[in-house]
């Protein structure tokens, strides 16, 4: 593999996770981000090649990408940080992956597919946990019960956040969840859709979130009633109803600034004993008006270390194949059973 790429916020948690692993495989991109002192610090232990910008600083941004085939980008929150990534990659012919999980991510790559097919480049958003075993569960289902008009998906794990997905997760919490009724990605109040379901393990209780599938998804099938789901426990689901009440004062800057200070203070991200020993177990249902259902689950490793897998495998089938071009969910770009040969992954079993 010959081509150059970036790696930007490589000195985050899953970013330094994803440049070690790239390292190992013999690979050596260009590793990025805001924080001259930590990328160079990581760059010179790796033997990497680095640049510091913050992606506010065009000029910085665009030199940085002259000579790149592609970029991984993982610095979020992605509400804030993707769109000008990806400007400038449409500027500069190259091609975009991120690890994001925000629905209104995918819905911008896919806006802006025509002018990513004009600059032959790929814009490929969620090449991590979020969201390649959920689309790729989507796609086989999809297979499966071609009329389908009805999609829940659904994932448990327990290996905890990094300090990223927590601050991305303080940003979007006031705004509610999110679904897709009718073609439409409407709102709806958190905790307000619930239901049981067996990931593989017996039946937990389980709570619908705004995953990245409400978007990713309906492009991957045509679906047009989709819902995402993840284990809850009571406690957990009274908590995220009690959201609610406050949501107003969640979306002010100056509260999720608080909640983001408490998280450097206080959160531990997952350790590599952690990670190994907590796999994911990813569960999916489609439904036509007929009444016929199709069931799938698959069980993947944990979703750090599926993303740190997952993101560089894209990443090689992207650069061996560098004349593709426009908007693709993973599945799209490497095919639903893409999923099932990463580390920890198991085969996805389709069930009526």
């Amino acid at each position: 593999m010959t081509e150059s790429w970036l790696l930007y916020g490589a000195n985050g948690y899953t970013g330094e996770l994803i440049a070690r692993e790239a390292v190992a495989r013999g690979m050596r991109p260009v590793l990025a981000g805001r924080s001259r002192h930590k990328v160079e610090k990581l760059a010179a232990e790796l033997g990497c090649p680095s640049a510091a910008f913050a992606l506010d600083d065009h000029t910085s941004l665009v030199r940085a990408l002259d000579g790149m085939t592609a970029v991984l980008h993982c610095a979020g929150p992605f509400s804030a940080t993707a769109r000008p990534m990806m400007q400038a990659c449409l500027a500069t012919h190259v091609h975009y992956l991120d690890i994001t999980g925000e629905i209104d991510v995918f819905e911008l790559a896919h806006s802006v597919d025509e002018k990513a097919h004009r600059a032959k480049v790929v814009l490929c958003p969620g090449v991590g946990f979020d969201v390649v075993p959920t689309d790729s569960v989507a796609a086989k289902l999809k297979q499966a019960l071609p009329d389908a008009t009805h999609l829940a998906l659904g994932f448990e794990g327990n290996s905890g956040l990094s300090k990223g997905t927590a601050k991305t997760s303080i940003e979007s919490v006031g705004g509610g969840s999110r679904v897709r009724r009718d073609g439409k990605i409407v709102a709806v109040e958190l905790g307000s859709q619930t239901r049981r379901i067996d990931f593989g393990g017996g039946e937990r209780l389980a709570v619908g979130i705004p995953w990245g599938d409400v978007s990713t998804a309906y492009f991957t099938t045509g679906i047009p009633n989709i819902e995402v789901f993840t284990a809850i426990s009571q406690k957990g689901l009274d908590g995220m109803r009690r959201v609610n009440w406050i949501a107003p004062l969640l979306r002010q800057r100056w509260m999720q600034g608080v909640a983001k200070r408490i998280v450097d203070a206080r959160l531990r991200p997952p350790d590599r004993t952690q990670r190994d020993n907590n796999p994911s177990f990813v569960w999916g249902e489609a439904r036509n008006v007929a009444g016929q259902s199709k069931t799938a689950r698959l069980r993947t490793a944990n979703g750090y270390s599926l993303t740190v897998a997952s993101s560089l495998g894209i990443l090689g089938t992207l650069l061996a194949q560098p004349r593709m071009s426009g908007f693709a969910t993973p599945s799209e770009l490497v095919g639903a059973d893409f999923v099932t040969t990463l580390p920890g992954s198991t085969p996805i079993r389709i069930d009526s």
